[in-house]
């Protein structure tokens, strides 16, 4: 059975769609556009000058009042959830969202237009791997002051389920799970966002939901209706008449699903995660979800992704036959013990290289490096590096014997771990820019444990030696 595919997917062609904003009221033109690899999801106001990008980033996430509100440098996007929430369901990476507006159409309250539009586009996959956060330990945070809490725990894909509890005849505790995102078109992309009324009411008097008709929005009445206040709302509607279902729903709007509610707080939830910018594997458990527990979750956890990303180990057989042993290292670089730093090569391509040192008691520079506490010096180690990169460079020559490489420059060296005996330290180094001239700019880290010990930026030189003798 093959394996599913794990590339990154963008739409094939720009698909646009026109409605008015909720909140705002305005009338808006937004166009789904493809966009390259790594590119993520990005909103660009083509209404302003510049036409600035906002990227869907926690970190740009101002205010949570009747939705996920993002703001760069001033430039504002309003209700980014819904439309989110549609390109994580259809497992859609790169997107470009071009609005002549601050707010994306609300169309009928839910994510299904957009998922029509996107799916009219066309989907297609991308060279590059999809960057995936698998979850491995329990990820909690709880908002006190209402007792909202979301927790991620580990599972074999993304999975979500929404717990709600409104504390309301008409709608009381609701329950919803998706127990896989390709399900997201068929169980949760048609839920509509939905009011109180006394909710309503209040955002009527404080001019807060122009945009909003009885077609995109289900009103849950939890509260007797005066005679006034339903000739106010048949105003503002622009109905004739209006009246309660014996469900407690306003006017003649039908449920698509007996748990709407929650299963449009799950779409929330997805919408809200979506701005970690990065793929989840884990369950999503969400109790009392809303829009601010929502966004410091994915704060948090946005920050754990870039933690793990910056220090995230590569994996490798150790056990595997290497590509050089110590002897056909010796034959390519002029270091010799006690100063060869370097017992195997496992990986050598064009612009990369791989290498391993097991670190020993017996090391020499143990005997006078803090014996009674033996820590391997840093310096040794950015000299590990150089000269697994010294591997990597001298494999551009045909004849590397005849060779020295000298240090240029070394630049942001960070040491995060003490390496000490019995480690096995991993070297990674990766091409900055090609090799010229025989001059080589490295990107280099340093792994044991599981865990990035040291790293650093090296430019070193390659120059022929006078003496060819062996």
């Amino acid at each position: 059975m093959s394996k599913p595919s794990n590339k990154q997917r963008t739409i094939a062609k720009k698909v646009t769609l026109q409605g008015v904003g909720l909140h705002t009221g305005e009338n808006v033109s937004m166009s789904f556009l493809p966009a390259d690899e790594n590119h993520g999801y990005a909103f660009k106001r083509i209404d302003l000058e510049g036409e600035p990008i906002i990227e869907a980033d926690a970190n740009y996430v101002v205010n949570t009042q009747r939705g996920t509100n993002l703001e760069k440098n001033g430039v504002k996007i309003h209700t980014s959830e819904h439309v989110l929430a549609a390109l994580v369901g259809l497992d859609i990476d790169n997107v470009l969202i071009e609005l002549d507006a601050p707010e994306p159409p609300i169309m009928d309250g839910s994510s299904k237009f957009f998922v029509e539009a996107l799916e009219e586009a066309g989907i297609v996959e991308q060279d590059e791997e999809r960057e995936e956060f698998v979850v491995k330990d329990v990820i909690s945070y709880r908002d006190e002051a209402t007792g909202s809490e979301i927790t991620v725990i580990p599972a074999n894909e993304y999975q979500v389920t929404t717990m709600v509890d409104f504390g309301t005849k008409v709608l009381g505790t609701q329950n919803a799970t998706l127990e896989k995102m390709s399900d997201f078109k068929e169980q949760i992309a048609d839920s509509r966002t939905f009011s109180f009324l006394h909710e309503l009411e209040m955002l009527l008097e404080n001019g807060l939901i122009k945009g909003g008709d009885l077609n995109n929005a289900i009103v849950y009445v939890d509260k007797e209706i005066s005679e006034s206040t339903m000739k106010k709302l048949e105003k503002a509607f622009n109905k004739e008449k209006l009246s309660v279902k014996p469900n407690g729903i306003l006017d003649n709007l039908t449920l698509h699903h007996p748990n709407e509610a929650a299963r449009h707080k799950l779409l929330d939830v997805i919408g809200d995660l979506a701005l970690t910018g990065t793929r989840i594997k884990g369950k999503v458990i969400a109790n009392k979800p809303g829009h601010f527990v929502n966004t410091q979750f994915a704060k948090k956890l946005s920050k754990i992704i870039k933690i793990e990303k910056r220090n995230k180990v590569p994996s490798y057989d150790l056990n595997q036959e290497p590509l050089l042993n110590v002897n056909q290292i010796m034959e390519r670089l002029p270091h010799r013990p006690p100063f060869l730093l370097v017992d195997k090569i496992l990986e050598l391509s064009d612009t990369h290289v791989v290498g391993v040192k097991n670190v020993t008691m017996n090391e020499p520079f143990f005997v006078g490096h803090f014996p009674g506490a033996p820590v391997m010096p840093g310096v040794l180690q950015v000299e590990a590096m150089a000269q697994t990169g010294g591997i990597l460079v001298l494999s551009t020559v045909p004849d590397p014997e005849n060779y020295l490489t000298f240090f240029m420059k070394i630049d942001k060296v960070k040491f995060k771990q003490q390496v000490v005996p019995g480690d096995t330290l991993i070297f990674k180094c990766d091409l900055i820019s090609p090799i010229r001239r025989g001059i080589c700019h490295m990107q280099a880290y340093a792994y044991a444990n599981g865990k990035l010990v040291s790293e650093a930026e090296l430019m070193a030189q390659i120059v022929k030696t006078k003496n060819t003798d062996s």
